[in-house]
């Protein structure tokens, strides 16, 4: 099975390469220095190509610095909104006009945060900045190329690679006692390579014929991040005291909803497809750190 996948170093990216040859997928990675995602048009020849012939096409490519969107709205618009259409339309005109399933990651900040229920595939939508205002203007133009597609909402990810809460936590639980972390927004973090394990899963049944559609995929139990902190300070082996705030004591530039919590019923009825318990992951990922044996 050949699966092209839009990203090299990310997070979910870099598990997707870790996993595929267990998993009896051959990888045909496009990066950044391939393919510039910020001028999609301009690369569309590129992404063509490489897609012809693909089983499946995964994208694990985004603009994902939430602050940083705020002032970068066409840069961020691009990669997350206009690069997927793209990608999506090419897929249904690949694999000799028969489509080539498209699975692309999208997130909870597509969602005003508002409530304490966990929200299911059909909530209403409402992003409070940029970040998920991109997002979901790529979940709709996926949608609209018309092609076999799944949209996998996740949050909170994390991982041993790139820049994370985790490994956040991990640095200043070095360096201080005490830090103070926000406990009124509650989701589920999420470990990169459970990510990439669903991404893998659904795209062999979706090339061999199952249904797609919107889906969310989440770690469980929800959580709080400064009860995250708490656990990858003590599963780390820190001395460091986690203190609460609210969100309004830690002014960013991006509002965060508040309420990140996704009801993942139906990837498991989908795909069997079940929520990871993320502490497992967290131990998994500080034993890849080094932090633990």
């Amino acid at each position: 099975m050949r699966i092209v996948v839009f990203g090299r170093s990310g997070q979910v990216a870099t598990e997707l390469s870790r996993q595929a040859e267990a998993a009896g997928v051959t990888l045909d990675v496009i990066d950044r220095a391939q393919a510039d995602l910020t001028n999609p048009a301009a690369v569309a020849h590129v992404l063509k190509a490489r897609i012809a012939g693909a089983d499946a096409v995964i994208n694990a490519a985004a603009w994902t610095a939430v602050d940083a969107a705020e002032t970068a709205e066409s840069v961020a618009h691009a990669v997350n909104a206009e690069a997927p259409g793209e990608m999506a339309r090419l897929c249904a005109a690949a694999k000799e006009g028969a489509g080539a399933p498209f699975l692309h990651v999208s997130t909870d900040y597509v969602f005003d945060g508002t409530g304490d229920s966990p929200r299911d595939e059909s909530a209403a939508t409402g992003p409070l900045g940029v970040y998920g205002r991109s997002k979901l203007a790529g979940e709709d133009a996926v949608r609209a190329a018309g092609n076999a597609h799944a949209i996998l909402r996740t949050s909170w990810v994390f991982s041993a690679h790139g820049t994370n809460f985790v490994k956040t936590m991990l640095r200043l639980g070095t360096e201080r006692k005490k830090l103070n972390v926000v406990a009124d927004q509650i989701g589920g973090p999420t470990p990169a390579a459970d990510i990439a394990t669903a991404l893998l899963t659904m795209a062999r049944a979706m090339a061999e014929g199952a249904p797609g559609g919107t889906f969310h995929f989440a770690g469980a139990p929800d959580t709080s991040w400064a009860g995250f902190a708490r656990e990858i300070m003590a599963r780390g082996g820190r001395n460091c005291e986690i203190g609460e705030i609210g969100t309004a004591d830690w002014p960013t530039p991006a509002a965060r909803p508040l309420n990140s919590r996704l009801d993942c019923t139906a990837i498991e009825t989908a795909f069997g497809i079940k929520r990871p318990d993320w502490r497992a992951g967290l131990d998994a990922v500080l034993t890849d750190l080094g932090e633990i044996a």
